[in-house]
């Protein structure tokens, strides 16, 4: 048998009172008064035997087993929040998290063209930064997510591959009437790094054969690809971006291919959400139209290579 748990109220009072460090503040909060505060406190103290508030004059203060308690309160709380949150909220809001780089070269487009064609149905977009793409459905208010990865998921997510990731050098419009590339000219230019592990760069020399070529060492390093190919665009040097994020660029010439080699990293574009989510058949329709778009993109004429295998 599981071990009883202390009520429901009690609990949600002393994370208020904990958190505003004020009996009084916790029950204008929750509507209640004050004494009604003090005795779900009293009733904590009771079922676990301890302390949780002691008094400095007129200051309230947690007790070492009030500092334990609360941390796993608050998440519990939080997570409670969370799971209602998904079957009271609007049915015709998709919640994404999508990279910032995807969300500014590719996805906001998408997403605006969805809407227009599939009314009612709004996604409701975060872009954010990620060193390594990443989404926790269980903590994070998200209904589904597009992130670049190898595959890799839990079991009991659903997985629509989109799209593949294709480095490609970048460069300004201009550097493609300067004649042609080779090994020597790329080894005297600067190179911009869209990571700080330079992990793109090196991905595409050592498939390419340049590894021991062309020097890694200096150049401007930047978080993001978008950043790396916007100071490419400015003719700060040469960044690696991704094929299908800078076709539109390149075809309204507002950045060049100068190597037109495309490496794929091996690792793909997906929209992936949990299987107990509701609107699996709003995410579904909004995956298949990714799929449809990302199927559709009239990339550069250039060659593809897979990468090495590690």
């Amino acid at each position: 048998m599981s071990r009883q748990l202390p009520p429901l109220y009690a609990l949600r009072a002393f994370e208020a009172a904990a958190r505003h460090s004020s009996f009084t503040r916790a029950g204008e909060e929750l509507s209640i008064t004050q004494s009604a505060v003090s005795r779900h406190i009293r009733t904590l103290e009771e079922h676990f035997g301890c302390r949780l508030f002691g008094r400095s004059g007129r200051s309230l203060q947690l007790t070492e087993a009030a500092r334990m308690l609360l941390p796993g309160v608050r998440d519990g709380f939080a997570a409670l929040e969370r799971a209602c949150d998904t079957l009271r909220g609007e049915d015709d809001i998709l919640r994404m998290k999508a990279p910032s780089t995807l969300t500014m070269r590719w996805l906001l487009a998408r997403l605006s063209r969805f809407r227009h064609l599939q009314p009612g149905n709004e996604v409701q977009l975060t872009s954010a930064w990620m060193d390594v793409d990443h989404v926790d459905f269980n903590h994070e208010p998200f209904d589904c997510a597009v992130l670049l990865s190898d595959g890799q998921f839990p079991v009991d997510w659903e997985v629509r591959r989109l799209f593949s990731e294709l480095l490609i050098p970048v460069g300004a419009a201009q550097l493609i009437d300067e004649g042609p590339w080779d090994e020597q000219r790329l080894a005297g230019i600067e190179l911009l790094h869209p990571t700080p592990d330079k992990r793109d760069w090196r991905s595409w020399l050592a498939r390419m054969g340049l590894a021991d070529k062309v020097s890694l060492k200096g150049g401007q390093v930047f978080d993001t690809l978008e950043l790396g190919m916007i100071a490419a665009a400015r003719g700060y040097g040469i960044s690696m971006g991704d094929l299908l994020m800078v076709a539109e660029d390149v075809a309204q010439g507002r950045l060049s291919l100068p190597w037109p080699t495309a490496v794929a990293s091996g690792m793909d574009y997906y929209l992936v959400w949990p299987r107990t989510r509701p609107g699996t058949e709003r995410l579904r329709r909004l995956s298949g139209f990714l799929q449809e778009e990302a199927a559709a993109m009239d990339l550069p004429a250039v060659q593809i290579l897979t990468a090495l295998a590690e």
